[in-house]
């Protein structure tokens, strides 16, 4: 399978486009700063430097040409509000108008575990663009016309993969997850059909990541 993986060089991305190559997708890791083109390609793939945050929606689709599928597992890491919904919402969904012009159905979205106005935060706290703009890149890929999957993981660790998920966490809870087992999730989800048209929680559990995925 012909991938492309947006935010390439963030930790999950390097980790997932490794175990992809490793077992023979072609892998394409768009990533802003050509500094990181090293680090992508020691795991296989290969880098792309683009800069989504001001790309247009033409540009991303001649980036994905030839593309099965694409990764959004990019943000713009904290900072000011302003460049949060520009990279967080803007252009996550330019991406989803990109994978549409390119002919690139499936589309897997790294989102998080309350990625919902449910639980959606005052507008004073600092966390609420953040969480704003997910939720509004999150609906925005489930009125798309692309195969998509939303995965949703609890708090980000660097915890070693174990292979398992609990796929029913408590939104109340920190729920740790690691990246290393979200990292398997997005593989997971690249191979299994009934995850399409899915938003899929979880944070690290004891059931096997593939059948969490099938289970849905």
């Amino acid at each position: 399978m012909k991938i492309t993986i947006i935010g390439g060089h963030g930790k999950i991305a390097l980790l997932a486009s490794a175990q992809l190559a490793q077992r023979g997708d072609t892998v394409t890791s768009i990533i802003r700063n050509p500094d990181h083109v090293e680090d992508v390609s020691a795991t296989g793939a290969t880098a792309l430097v683009l800069d989504v945050e001001s790309a247009t929606a033409a540009e991303m689709a001649d980036a994905f040409a030839g593309s099965e599928a694409i990764i959004w597992s990019a943000g713009a890491g904290g900072g000011s509000p302003d460049r949060t919904y520009a990279v967080d919402r803007d252009a996550a969904i330019r991406a989803m108008n990109a994978a549409e012009l390119a002919g690139a159905k499936r589309f897997i979205m790294v989102s998080f575990l309350t990625a919902s106005t449910e639980y959606l935060v005052p507008l004073d706290d600092p966390f609420y663009p953040y969480m704003a703009a997910k939720i509004a890149a999150d609906e925005h890929l489930r009125g798309s016309g692309l195969d998509y999957t939303i995965l949703g993981p609890g708090v980000l660790t660097l915890e070693e993969a174990t292979g398992t998920l609990n796929p029913t966490p408590d939104p109340a809870a920190k729920n740790p997850t690691s990246r290393a087992n979200t990292a398997l999730a997005i593989v997971a989800a690249l191979d299994e059909p009934s995850s399409i048209g899915k938003t899929i929680n979880f944070a690290d559990g004891d059931t096997p990541v593939a059948q969490v995925l099938a289970a849905q």
